[in-house]
């Protein structure tokens, strides 16, 4: 990691004056969180364009009710609202509905959605390890800075009239740079997290009967390292094309193994506008431990469309 970006306070905030003046140039803020005894996933999306003065992203819920989003518990995707000119990352509320506010620089955020009556959170965000950045350039990120962090997610979810605890290990990540509105490419983004001291996160890039590691890192016992090589394995419903178990192997630069294997507990599918992410939450057994977790197993649309056409034969 010598000579890798470190995630510092500053990052906290945005990074406009740094980023251009393209039309592309893009922010974002991503927190995950989850109910396993309820198969119930959640996200808050927030990403900024500040050169067209817009923010889009909300709020999803879901569980094993339901997978499209106009079917799930709740479902808040807006597309280009105005961005408050003096908006403050550090501390902000948005017109999405989104909260954010830093407790702790680079490590703990007080989070918050609100829609009237039908969703509520009040959840809080308190970093495991510090945020390690993405090192490789053939990631389907490119050269966008892009930071990961695990965290305990704890808070309420009131939804409708039911209050709903949270106590969880999930993902946040925060990127800057560059992100036109196509992808270049087929992608998974995995994680999994057995306690704060064990966790995997694996970005792969899948072409033909290969799904090799591109990008991702192993932490076991309080220490930290880098994916030196792995590979990402699924098995598909041949009716609807998602995952039903999935298998990640990987070694890291210490040498030390993974062998994870999951099955979906829940799934949403998210219109990404040119691509689609066919998120699932999933229930992980690692040498026999219980981890939670979740798969991004993301399609361009057309590349979507071919395989459930050939695959569906219609």
């Amino acid at each position: 990691m010598a000579g890798d970006p470190v995630f510092t306070p500053e990052d906290d905030a945005f990074h406009f004056a740094e980023m251009g003046e393209g039309w592309w140039q893009t922010e974002t803020a991503w927190f995950s969180f989850y109910v396993a005894e309820r198969n119930l996933g959640g996200w808050l999306y927030s990403l900024f364009r500040p050169n067209i003065g817009t923010v889009q992203g909300g709020a999803w819920l879901w569980d094993d009710g339901a997978h499209l989003p106009w079917e799930c518990l709740y479902s808040a995707n807006y597309s280009a609202l105005e961005m408050p000119q003096t908006a403050d990352l550090r501390d902000v509320t948005l017109p999405t509905g989104v909260f954010m506010r830093v407790l702790e620089p680079t490590r703990s955020y007080a989070l918050g959605y609100e829609d009237g009556g039908r969703l509520k959170l009040d959840l809080r965000f308190d970093g495991v390890a510090a945020p390690r950045p993405l090192t490789a350039g053939g990631s389907t990120f490119g050269r966008s800075r892009h930071f990961d962090q695990f965290g305990r997610v704890t808070g309420t979810i009131r939804l409708g009239g039911e209050t709903i605890a949270v106590d969880c290990i999930a993902m946040r990540d925060r990127t800057w740079g560059t992100r036109p509105e196509t992808r270049p490419r087929r992608a998974a983004y995995v994680t999994g997290a057995v306690s704060a001291d064990e966790s995997f996160l694996a970005v792969t890039n899948p072409g033909g009967d290969l799904d090799p590691v591109a990008y991702g890192f192993l932490r076991c016992d309080g220490r930290t390292e880098s994916f030196a090589g792995g590979e990402r394995r699924v098995e598909r419903d041949r009716a609807h094309g998602w995952i039903t178990r999935i298998t990640i192997e990987g070694v890291d630069a210490a040498g030390r193994k993974l062998v994870a294997i999951g099955e979906p507990a829940s799934r949403i599918i998210l219109d990404r506008h040119t691509f689609i992410d066919v998120n699932s939450l999933v229930r992980w057994s690692v040498e026999g431990r219980e981890a939670w977790g979740e798969d991004q197993d993301m399609w361009p649309v057309h590349e979507w469309a071919a395989f459930r056409r050939g695959s569906s034969g219609f």
